[in-house]
């Protein structure tokens, strides 16, 4: 992607140099993520600080209240999160470990919500964060679900490897995406990161599988098989409940 050209893509730019994991940014770290002159980084983080999308302190800057506001307000916080939580919650209090809702971005999941108590693996997934697909059970069920011309030029590129056990081969791959179609789960085994483990399910929507919850634990203690069922259930209720919503909103 080359260095973008206009106010408004400098701008997203600069937005998009921010990952999960920070907390802020100096200066000459943004420069360096965006690619863009020094004048025009300085400029373009004075006009996102007067527009309260961003904060300065102690020269370091970090994303405002108003960007997770104004996140909140896209498709997937209208009202995806109000229903889900209540069977997230049910579903953490059935297992004790930790639980995920994931949406599909491209050849991504992003996490829009994870919960978890006081033991909970120590998972590489991050509220907000991004995961490939192809590495995660909760990834795994999205791209399952998603468009073959998807599945088809993704499994054509390179499958990166985020752990020794990822799956990289594209044909064990999608025999893999066939039986998540067939079973309604899908099961990652320290594919993500070592030592942990994990089972997903999709919900079902009217326009597809466009969301997807799942439980993850250690290896040693936790085994997903055995929690299928409840994520299935967990999946279906969120999709019932949703169902139910928009048929209320219509005429």
């Amino acid at each position: 992607m080359g260095v973008p050209e206009t106010v408004l893509g400098k701008a997203l730019a600069v937005l998009r140099a921010f990952t999960a994991e920070d907390a802020a940014l100096g200066f000459a770290e943004i420069q360096r993520r965006t690619g863009l002159a020094k004048s025009t980084v300085h400029r373009t983080l004075g006009e996102l600080v007067d527009h309260g999308l961003l904060e300065r302190t102690e020269g370091r800057y970090r994303l405002s209240g108003l960007v997770f506001e104004l996140g909140m307000r896209a498709s997937v916080g209208r009202g995806l999160l109000e229903v889900a939580t209540p069977f997230l919650e049910d579903l953490y209090e059935r297992t004790h470990e930790t639980v995920h809702l994931g949406v599909r971005e491209g050849a991504e999941v992003v996490y829009v919500a994870k919960m978890g108590g006081h033991r909970q693996a120590r998972s590489p997934s991050r509220l907000g964060g991004r995961m490939p697909l192809h590495a995660t059970a909760i990834g795994k069920v999205l791209l399952a679900h998603a468009p073959a011309s998807d599945v088809d030029a993704l499994l054509a590129g390179p499958l990166a490897r985020r752990a020794p056990r990822t799956i990289t081969h594209a044909p064990v791959l999608r025999a893999q995406l066939a039986e998540v179609l067939e079973r309604g789960v899908a099961f990652e085994h320290e594919e993500s990161a070592t030592g942990i483990t994990c089972v997903a399910a999709g919900v079902a929507e009217p326009g597809g599988v466009r969301t997807a919850v799942s439980v993850t634990g250690p290896v040693h203690r936790f085994h997903p098989e055995r929690h299928a069922d409840a994520v299935r259930a967990a999946a279906s209720g969120i999709a019932a409940m949703l169902a139910h919503r928009a048929a209320l909103r219509e005429p």
